[in-house]
């Protein structure tokens, strides 16, 4: 697949720094499967749904998975190392996969200090920046650890440009999100929805249900020839109960739509249709939708604009048709839209 399909010029001042406040006051640029374009607010979208329509959302909660740290001198000839490490995946209850900088200066052994008593091994070493992290504390004392050390994980495009700070602990976290943290990344176009604009959605008779998908740092990854290859992405965990899949069968069995809140909660669904149904499921999935794919689950999709040449970019052309998008985001550029994970929304109407 010829990736240059889905390339586009993105001037970086429209790269979202932080969300408008409130959240819900963020632009909404509604995309017709006939190509045509509307301007609107993310506070309009009830009036784009019909009763008995259902919002599909991703409840999961990102940990503060950013930790800056030192590795200590190995020997009084040597000098400390500032490590800054991006956890990536949970492996047990005391062991994480992680990326850290700078990789070349750390080893199988060595200690990394993040805290006060909060310290890390480097178990093994990958290529580059990947490693295992056994840490001095396992389960939910890791996670308290975790949550008083470290710091959001801001996508790559926004942690180049500033750091991480207490407004991202609230900002980077959806109001809805459930009790059980494990993403690296935030399921970035729920962060529109506040409790206010849910109350809205709910008074006009539209549905909400929750999905879970534990958002991994390989959603920022560039796509890889294997992975064009195979037609498979990293694996990310996720959950639709049985009472959900027969709700939301349901609501498809009632002619009514299915609605997406971000493409997490979107492949959560398409990976768990079988015979045409929505089916429950636990586990990881890798799916991967592009151009020609049919999706089976989805009717809209709510979602932020993604980046050029992307899985994400790629999963939306599958819904619109490649030239739709194409027109879609370039009339956002010349709109100043917001991109990103902190940037305005579409609602996207095949």
């Amino acid at each position: 697949m010829d990736l240059s399909a889905f390339a586009f010029d993105l001037p970086e001042e429209l790269i979202a720094l932080r969300p408008v406040e409130p959240q819900d006051a963020a632009r909404l640029l509604v995309v017709h499967g006939d190509g045509r374009l509307e301007d609107a607010g993310v506070r309009d979208l009830p009036r784009y749904l019909s009763a008995g329509d259902t919002l599909i959302f991703n409840d999961t909660r990102v940990i503060p998975a950013a930790l800056k740290g030192v590795r200590p001198a190995r020997d009084e000839a040597g000098s400390d190392v500032p490590v800054d490490a991006n956890l990536v995946e949970r492996l047990a209850p005391e062991t994480w996969r992680a990326l850290a900088r700078p990789g070349k200066r750390l080893k199988p052994g060595d200690m990394i200090r993040f805290g006060e008593g909060f310290e890390a091994i480097v178990a093994e070493k990958g290529d580059g920046a990947d490693l295992l992290l056994t840490f001095n504390r396992s389960g939910d004392a890791l996670d308290e650890a975790l949550d008083a050390f470290g710091a959001m994980p801001l996508p790559p495009y926004i942690a180049r440009r500033r750091a991480a700070d207490a407004r991202d602990r609230e900002t980077y976290q959806t109001s809805f999100a459930g009790d059980e943290a494990q993403s690296v990344a935030a399921p970035t176009a729920g962060l529109h929805f506040t409790p206010r604009l849910r109350e809205e959605i709910a008074a006009a008779g539209i549905g909400t249900e929750w999905v879970r998908l534990h958002v991994g740092l390989g959603t920022f990854s560039p796509l890889q020839e294997s992975q064009l290859e195979s037609g498979r992405l990293h694996e990310e965990w996720r959950r639709v109960s049985p009472e959900v899949a027969e709700r939301l069968n349901g609501v498809r069995a009632g002619g009514r739509r299915l609605v997406p809140v971000g493409t997490t909660a979107l492949r959560t669904l398409e990976s768990s249709v079988e015979g045409g149904q929505i089916v429950s499921t636990l586990g990881p999935t890798d799916i991967f939708l592009k151009p020609g794919d049919r999706l089976k689950a989805t009717d809209a999709l709510v979602t932020n604009f993604h980046l050029p040449e992307s899985s994400l970019f790629m999963l939306v052309c599958a819904l619109m048709g490649t030239e739709v998008m194409q027109a879609a985001y370039a009339h956002a550029i010349k709109e100043k839209y917001r991109f990103y994970s902190y940037g305005d929304a579409c609602l996207l109407l095949p």
